[in-house]
């Protein structure tokens, strides 16, 4: 047992680096976009006047998205739920830019009105098309598994967007950051005065003091993230380490939703894509969760 969490540690402390590496560079890349069409370069580079904003989070979103679908796919398979992986990615980009791309025209009752149709629309199209074989064995939960997909990963990356879409991709990147410092504190300070269990019969690695040091690891973060992103004065250190506190809880609910799907498929990890973490969903399990949190958190400041 020693030997297997040493070996994981490895694993996480020599890629931790290259995702963390990875997803900076991506942001700064974006921020760097923006700041050519705000200083006119972009014009004169392209001819076109404006762009779609958030382009690189968008590719980056949407490419964990797939990924993360295909994942979710596996899952379904594993519990015996006839959802085909095409039918689970394409639903999944589909909630993905439905929650993303939503016209700020539509407030109210419309958006409303608008999110129950589709959600409507998929829920019953998922039923028609499963039973186009003219069998019921098996349809509600291949239809269940298909909104699932939807409303959970799909809509829920789309948050990301949102974010960006609203604020920066600083602060998308202060989201992620802030919620995955949750993982980090929850592990280390389990792994060291661990004691009482959190859900036992879900996720026996999980401890309440686990739970507690993911928050104030969280707290720290956020607040240091507040005071490191250049020109954003809507929140102060000391909100940001109240709503670090919030995303950690929201964070560590989102990776008890995801080892529920696990257990109910027999399966340790979603993936194997990342060695030492697993898979996508292994990783961005927390954020999916948070990431509506975040956004509706930010619009109250």
């Amino acid at each position: 047992m020693a030997g297997y969490v040493v070996r994981v540690l490895s694993q996480r402390l020599l890629l931790g680096p290259v995702l963390i590496a990875a997803l900076v560079a991506g942001v700064w890349l974006d921020d760097w976009i923006d700041r050519l069409e705000a200083a006119g370069w972009y014009v004169e580079l392209t001819g076109r006047a404006t762009y779609p904003p958030g382009v690189i989070v968008l590719l980056g979103v949407g490419s964990l998205a797939w990924l993360g679908a295909l994942e979710l796919a596996r899952l379904y398979a594993q519990t015996h739920i006839t959802v085909s992986r095409r039918v689970v990615v394409t639903l999944t980009l589909l909630g993905l830019v439905m929650i993303a791309f939503v016209p700020e025209s539509f407030r109210g009752t419309t958006g409303a009105a608008m999110m129950n149709t589709i959600v409507t629309f998929v829920l019953v199209g998922s039923l028609a098309f499963y039973s186009r074989h003219k069998r019921v064995e098996g349809m509600v939960a291949a239809a269940g598994g298909a909104l699932l997909a939807f409303a959970y990963l799909g809509m829920m990356f789309g948050f990301l967007l949102l974010i960006r879409r609203e604020w920066s991709a600083w602060v998308v990147l202060w989201v992620v950051m802030t919620t995955k410092s949750s993982d980090i504190g929850a592990f280390f300070v389990g792994r060291a005065i661990g004691r009482h269990k959190l859900i036992p019969w879900l996720s026996p690695g999980k401890t309440w003091e686990g739970f507690f040091g993911g928050l104030a690891c969280s707290a720290l973060v956020g607040a240091l993230g507040v005071w490191a992103i250049d020109g954003w004065e809507a929140m102060s250190p000391w909100q940001g380490a109240v709503f670090g506190c919030v995303l950690a809880a929201a964070g560590q609910a989102g990776d008890l939703v995801m080892s529920l799907l696990k257990r109910d498929a027999g399966l340790k990890d979603a993936g194997q894509s990342l060695p030492g973490f697993g898979g996508i969903l292994d990783v961005l399990d927390s954020v999916l969760l948070a990431s509506p949190v975040a956004f509706w958190l930010l619009r109250l400041v």
